[in-house]
C-alpha cells in the first residue's frame, strides 16, 4: 500500500520541512487539501524541498476555477517538481458551488469530463505548439498567444486525479482521469459493490490496465502510539462521518448498509444547527464500517483488512512527538500491504 501524508497548509513556513521529513520517512506522496486554505501554494514549498515524493492537491475544487487557471498552476508545479505533481480535482456538492462559490451547478460529471479534456488540450498547446481549439458544451478554449504561453516542460503529461463518491463521477474518473480519489465517506462494502465494478468496466472499455490507474482513499485511518491516541483520532473521524453523512449527495453509502434513517436524522440536525450533537449519532459499529483503526504496531494489518485488494494509497497522520524511527517503521509496514498500481501511463500520445 502506498502511503500519502499531508502538509501543514495553515503554515507555509513549515511546509518545506514537513515535506522533507515525509520523504525521508518513506512516504510515497504528499497531499495538500482545500478546506480553509489554498491547496496549491503549500505544494510549491514542498516541491523545492523534496526530490522523489509525489505531490498532489487532494483536492482542488474545480468549478470555481477556470481550467485555464488550473492549467497554469499545474504546469508550474509540474515543471518545478520535475514531473512529480498530480492535479487532484473535485466537484464539491451543489450547495457549496452555488452558495459558497457563487458558480452554477450544471451536470457535474459531464462538466468534469470536459474539464479534464480541456486541461489536456491546453497542455498539448503549450508542449507542442498545437492550435488551442477545445469546444465543448461547458467549456471552450480557442485563444493562446505567445505572450501567455509558458515554456515547454519536457516532461510526461501531468496526471489528473478526480475525487468521486457516486457512480457517475466514478465512471468519469475511470473513463478520463489517471487516478480516482475516493472520498473517506466510504465503506469496504460500498467499494466492493458500487465503486469497483464501475472502475473495472470503464478501464476495460478504455483499454487501460488497472496497474496504470491509481485508487486512493475510500475510508479513514485512525492510529497512534497507544489506545488513547487511537480513541482521540477515532473521535475526530466520528464527527467527520456525521458531517459527511448529513449531506444528501452522500446518502448512498448509508443506504447500502440499511442506515438511511441515520442519514435523514443527521441532515435534519445539520439544518437545525446542531453540529455539536451529530457525532453522538455515529455508533462504534458505524465508525468501524468506515475506518481502519489500531495502534501503530497493528495499523498495517487493519489497513489491509479495510482496504486490501481495493485501493492503492492510504493517508497516514502522525503525532508531533513521534520519533522518526517510529514513523518510518509504521510507513514501512503499511507499504508492505499489496496493491496493484505500478505507475501512470502519462506519455504524450498523438491527437486523433
Amino acid at each position: 500500500m502506498r502511503v500519502s501524508m499531508g502538509l501543514p497548509v495553515e503554515n507555509w513556513r513549515a511546509c518545506g520541512a514537513a515535506a522533507r521529513e515525509a520523504e525521508a520517512d518513506g512516504a510515497d506522496a504528499i497531499a495538500s487539501n482545500e478546506l480553509r486554505h489554498d491547496p496549491f501554494a503549500p505544494l510549491a514549498f514542498a516541491a523545492l524541498a523534496t526530490e522523489r515524493v509525489q505531490l498532489a492537491t487532494s483536492v482542488a475544487i474545480a468549478f470555481p476555477r477556470s481550467p485555464m487557471v488550473v492549467a497554469n498552476q499545474t504546469w508550474d508545479l509540474h515543471r518545478h517538481s520535475g514531473g512529480r505533481f498530480v492535479i487532484g480535482l473535485g466537484s464539491q456538492v451543489r450547495a457549496h458551488n452555488e452558495r459558497r462559490f457563487s458558480v452554477p451547478w450544471v451536470a457535474p460529471a459531464a462538466r468534469m469530463g470536459e474539464y479534464i479534456e480541456a486541461l489536456r488540450a491546453i497542455f498539448r498547446c503549450w508542449e507542442f505548439g498545437e492550435k488551442l481549439d477545445y469546444r465543448g458544451k461547458h467549456y471552450s478554449f480557442t485563444l493562446m498567444t505567445p505572450e501567455f504561453t509558458p515554456p515547454k516542460a519536457g516532461l510526461p503529461l501531468p496526471p489528473v486525479a478526480l475525487a468521486a463518491v457516486g457512480p457517475l463521477m466514478t465512471r468519469t474518473a475511470a473513463r478520463l482521469a489517471d487516478s480516482v480519489r475516493l472520498h473517506g465517506f466510504a465503506t469496504r462494502a460500498y467499494l466492493e459493490q458500487v465503486v469497483m465494478p464501475v472502475i473495472e468496466a470503464e478501464l476495460a472499455a478504455r483499454g487501460k490496465p488497472r496497474e496504470a490507474f491509481e485508487i486512493t482513499g475510500g475510508g479513514f485511518v485512525a492510529t497512534g502510539p497507544d489506545e488513547a491516541a487511537v480513541r482521540e483520532a477515532a473521535e475526530a473521524i466520528r464527527y467527520r462521518i456525521a458531517f459527511y453523512g448529513s449531506t444528501p449527495a452522500y446518502r448512498g453509502v448509508f443506504d447500502l448498509h440499511g442506515l438511511s434513517d441515520l442519514g435523514v436524522r443527521l441532515n435534519q440536525m445539520s439544518r437545525e444547527g446542531r453540529w455539536g450533537e451529530m457525532a453522538a449519532q455515529i455508533s462504534d459499529e458505524v465508525l468501524d464500517l468506515f475506518t481502519a483503526r489500531a495502534p501503530y504496531e497493528g495499523i498495517a494489518e487493519a489497513v489491509e483488512r479495510r482496504f486490501g485488494g481495493l485501493t492503492d494509497t492510504a493517508a497516514l497522520e502522525f503525532l508531533p512527538g513521534d520519533a522518526p524511527e517510529t514513523r518510518r517503521r509504521v510507513i514501512e509496514a503499511v507499504r508492505r500491504v499489496p496493491h496493484r498500481f505500478r505507475g501512470f501511463q502519462t506519455e504524450w500520445r498523438p491527437t486523433a
